[in-house]
């Protein structure tokens, strides 16, 4: 790796370290290149456009360019992140009324909505959550939902309409997951929301995520599915902004 990427062109390197971070794919500082295991499978071409990008004579739009093309190398599709499965914690006995309050509403709104197509996903509260009031887990490999969580100051606190709201809004992105979809807010969401409500749905505004990248569907602030892009350039001592 360390011999392909000087014979392109990066000759101030030094050493290698390969990982598999998926949140920061590379960085550079004092000769030494950290890199997402990934690109060892990458053409010349994607290597030559992280030679670019970590140069310090390459101009800033020709950076971007350079950027892009590296980011849309799949990565994980060659040396994939573990998985991290959250292990399951004690639920405070404050929360476990409600919890089961959640469940049944998942129930009867799986057998109303979906016709009982859903699995029946773990449900937890969380107190981190400040401007969220939903989050649809995934497992980052294989896109499987593996729990819902859900706003626990929501809950206690506001109409159970405006609660249950929430959680079908996370269960048409389990819906989405469950039957090999994209996770978003993208026409399938909407063409769901849509048939299950009997109207086209905002879902009353509601913040929602879906593990990674925010995105916006009128005035709703959520997350789907993914990776964050992903370059460190405080540690890239050689790549000053132009």
């Amino acid at each position: 790796m360390q011999g392909r990427l000087r014979a392109l062109g990066l000759h101030s390197l030094d050493r290698v370290v390969l990982h598999r971070n998926h949140v920061v794919l590379l960085t550079f500082a004092r000769g030494v290149l950290r890199l997402h295991e990934g690109y060892a499978s990458a053409p010349d071409d994607v290597l030559q456009a992280i030679v670019r990008f970590l140069s310090r004579s390459t101009r800033r739009r020709d950076r971007l360019a350079a950027r892009k093309v590296f980011l849309a190398f799949p990565v994980e599709q060659f040396a994939p992140s573990p998985s991290r499965r959250r292990k399951p914690g004690r639920v405070a006995e404050s929360d476990q009324p409600w919890i089961e309050r959640l469940r049944l509403a998942h129930a009867r709104l799986n057998a109303d909505r979906f016709g009982s197509a859903l699995t029946d996903l773990p449900i937890r509260l969380s107190g981190r959550m400040r401007r969220r009031l939903g989050h649809l887990a995934l497992e980052r490999a294989s896109g499987h939902a593996t729990e819902i969580a859900m706003n626990r100051r929501h809950v206690t606190h506001d109409p159970w309409s405006s609660v249950e709201d929430t959680l079908l809004h996370e269960m048409v992105h389990q819906w989405q997951a469950e039957t090999g979809q994209s996770v978003n807010h993208g026409a399938g969401f909407r063409r769901m929301m849509t048939e299950i409500d009997g109207r086209r749905s905002t879902v009353n505004g509601q913040r929602s995520t879906v593990n990674g990248q925010r995105s916006t569907v009128n005035g709703q602030r959520s997350t789907v599915n993914g990776q964050r892009s992903t370059v460190d350039d405080r540690e890239q001592a050689i790549t000053p902004r132009p």
